[in-house]
């Protein structure tokens, strides 16, 4: 018989990752994700594991660099400054082609902020964050269930790609309890062949993880390397959820905790008979790019929700490419919106004549 656990998105976080064979946790305290951390403490040495608190952000994310290395299954997790602080060491990795999955459960900014919901991340997330061109896989999930499955997706794609994931949720997503199926956090992906992992012993032959080549021509080589990997991601790793979208006058935009909101819209407007939607980006990066070009052969105004100053905005506004109206709304530094100020703010642009029918 199915069993429901009543469990944080942070704890689900961190019991699926020691269910798909993490074995080294490096991080340091920072709210709004500690409950992350404390769990890990908890469950991962007495499972097998190694968990270490750092000295600090910098030194965490340089520790799950070596450990990643040896080919095991690595972690860590922060919140907004923290994840600041490692852009290098994430940068690195992405240059010795290392999978590991970083959490970032984020918080009001810019500066220090304060521990509320927030998606100021977004930049830092998708845009690189650290120096030279790389990219992570970024996933952003709605619900405590789907923070559960994504890790497991995310452990496989960092290890098939060879490249640094990161979980990008807010303090809603990390703080909520929800009853989700206990089976949801098990590995549900095969293991992944790791030939170039530095072993050091075993007679294996030696290898040699490098965080950047010796010359010119092999870094040139090596960006062309991995711009074709982040190539073969966009066309194979995509994730989107479409809700009503096909054929609505009105698609809106969000992603992460205010889809679900923007979900309960939808559905209050269609009982009012104006056709509006949903698209929901799943990965940040690779962004849904293509179906919203599609979308906007018939879309007449595409509404971007988000919680920032319009983020995920650039990337909409690319993606549509002036083929049809782009409407934004949000804010930054915690602002909290609800389903009934979206819902008055979408009526608005039938008021204002933005949409015909």
């Amino acid at each position: 018989m199915l069993r429901n656990v009543l469990i944080r998105g942070t704890e689900a976080i961190g019991e699926t990752a020691i269910r798909c064979g993490c074995q080294y946790y490096f991080g340091y305290p920072i709210t709004p994700q500690n409950e992350m951390l404390e769990y890990m403490a908890a469950q991962l040495p007495k499972r097998g594991g190694v968990f270490l608190q750092s000295e600090s952000e910098l030194a965490g994310i340089s520790m799950l660099y070596g450990a990643v290395a040896s080919g095991e299954r690595g972690m860590t997790s922060s919140s907004s400054p923290g994840i600041s602080l490692m852009q290098e060491g994430i940068s690195y990795m992405a240059s010795a082609e290392l999978p590991a999955l970083i959490v970032n459960i984020s918080r009001g900014g810019p500066g220090l902020g304060r521990i509320i919901p927030a998606q100021g991340d977004y930049f830092q997330a998708v845009k690189g964050g650290g120096h030279g061109d790389y990219h992570m896989v970024v996933y952003a999930p709605a619900s405590v269930e789907e923070a559960a499955k994504i890790t497991s997706l995310a452990f496989y794609v960092a290890d098939y790609y060879r490249t640094p994931v990161m979980i990008l949720g807010d303090s809603f997503i990390g703080q909520m309890m929800e009853s989700i199926p206990d089976d949801v956090m098990n590995n549900t992906y095969p293991p992944v062949e790791k030939p170039w992992a530095a072993t050091g012993a075993g007679g294996k032959e030696r290898n040699l993880v490098l965080s950047a080549p010796f010359t010119n021509e092999e870094l040139i080589l090596l960006n062309q390397k991995l711009t074709k990997k982040y190539q073969e991601i966009a066309e194979k790793e995509t994730l989107y959820e479409s809700f009503q979208a096909e054929g609505a006058d009105v698609v809106l935009v969000a992603f992460g905790i205010v889809s679900r909101f923007c979900k309960a819209v939808v559905e209050e407007l269609r009982a009012e008979g104006k056709k509006v939607g949903l698209l929901r980006p799943i990965t940040l990066y690779p962004f849904p790019t293509k179906v919203i070009q599609e979308l906007a052969d018939t879309t007449q105004v595409f509404f971007d929700v988000e919680m920032n100053e319009g983020q995920m905005l650039e990337d909409v506004k690319l993606a549509v490419n002036g083929k049809t109206k782009v409407e934004f709304f949000g804010g930054g530094g915690g602002f909290l919106t609800t389903p009934s100020m979206i819902a008055n703010k979408v009526r608005e642009l039938y008021e204002r004549g933005l949409v015909h029918g």
